[in-house]
This record gives structure tokens, sequence and C-alpha cells, in this order.
């Protein structure tokens, strides 16, 4: 038995840890990467009020996701998660590499993570900011989401006829805004969006990156 234990643990010690938060749309992503690349991680749930040590030493900005590699290396932005687990191992041809769906695809995450992103945390959270509500901010974001809408009438997903990198890495801001108000985002005027979101919430990979973890204990032995 104790052998058995001691297989595990060694097993366990090399398989890169990943530091998540379930409903993060930054530490989604990266998990839908990880996923879709078949690597295997160490998941590490997160409490935001209570993060473990280990993960602030491996990387002191203190937001997840946080991939720690069995040599050490830290990467913690999701999209460079997404491009190592991608550029690793994509049997599944997320990763765009023809240049010009390249530049399309690196252009909508930019938006996406710019000003999509700002729209979204004060129409979400508008108390935050010091406004009453966030009308403002869902009018703005709606801007883009009408763009996505519009590459969505012509092809099946953002990446094209299938599944990829831009629809993995956007997807789970556009359910964040969604889900906001959810009887005003269905009453817009963007089915493909809602087909395309409804297809993501439906699919295996999302019921695989939404598992619910217990918030990991710190060992003796911290990464």
């Amino acid at each position: 038995m104790a052998t058995t234990l001691s297989l595990q643990a060694m097993a366990k010690a090399l398989l890169p840890v990943l530091y998540s938060f379930r409903r993060c749309p930054y530490a989604m992503r990266a998990r839908l990467a990880l996923y879709a690349s078949g690597i295997a991680v160490e998941h590490r749930e997160v409490e935001l009020k209570n993060k473990p040590v280990c993960m602030l030493a491996a990387s002191p900005k203190g937001t997840v996701p946080v991939l720690v590699l069995p040599d050490g290396q830290v990467i913690d932005e999701s999209l460079d998660i997404m491009r190592w687990a991608l550029q690793a191992q994509d049997s599944l041809h997320w990763w765009p590499n023809d240049p010009l769906r390249f530049t399309a695809t690196m252009a909508l995450i930019e938006e996406n993570d710019g000003p999509f992103k700002h729209a979204l945390d004060r129409y979400k959270y508008p108390h935050r900011f010091g406004m009453a509500d966030g009308a403002h901010w869902r009018d703005a974001g709606a801007k883009f989401l009408l763009q996505l809408e519009a590459v969505l009438m012509t092809q099946q997903h953002l990446a094209g006829q299938k599944w990829g990198l831009c629809d993995a890495a956007l997807a789970p801001f556009v359910r964040q805004f969604a889900h906001t108000d959810k009887a005003w985002f269905a009453a817009q005027a963007w089915p493909h969006l809602v087909g395309w979101l409804e297809e993501f919430e439906d699919s295996a990979a999302f019921a695989a990156i939404t598992h619910k973890y217990r918030p990991w204990m710190a060992s003796s032995a911290p990464v």
C-alpha cells in the first residue's frame, strides 16, 4: 500500500500544476485549451479571498490562472497557457496556423480582452464603479457582440467552420455577459450568437471545465 501511494505521489509531482477558479473567464479559457490538448494537470481550485502562498510565490500578481510546469517554469497569462498547451498538442487543430486567420483571431481577442472586458466589468458590477446601473456599458459591450454576430452569420464558429482558439478565448466572456441579464440577452437580434453560445454550454468541453472542485488546501510541500 505504501509503495502504491508513493508511486501515485511521484506521478502527481510530474504533472503541471494549474491554479484556477471555476468562474473566472480567463481561467476557463486556459482550462479549455488544456482540455483540448489532452494534457493532464493537477488542478488546484483557489479561494480568491485566501490565495495559496505557493501560488503567490510562483506568481506574485495573484491572479488566476497560473500554470507551474514540472521544471519550475511559470505561465501566468491565460493566452500564454493556451499557446503552450496547443503548441504542445493540438489534435483538434484549434491553433490558427494560417497567417490571415491568426491575425483576425488576435484582433478579436485583443478587442475582447480590452474594450469588451472593460464594458463587461462595468455592466456586471456597476456598484464597484460608483454607478447606479450598468445600462450604458451593456450597450457598449453589445456593439462588440454585434460584430461577433456578423462573423457567425457567415461561418459556423468564430474560428471558421470548426471550433478553435478564437471561440475558446471569447466564449467564457460572452457567457458572463449573457448571464448578467439572460432575458435581455435572449431578446437581442443576434440569433447566431445565441446558438453559438448554446452550443458551447452544451458541449463536453464545457462540462469538463466547469467541474466543481473543493478549494485546494496547501500540503507540507509547496510547489
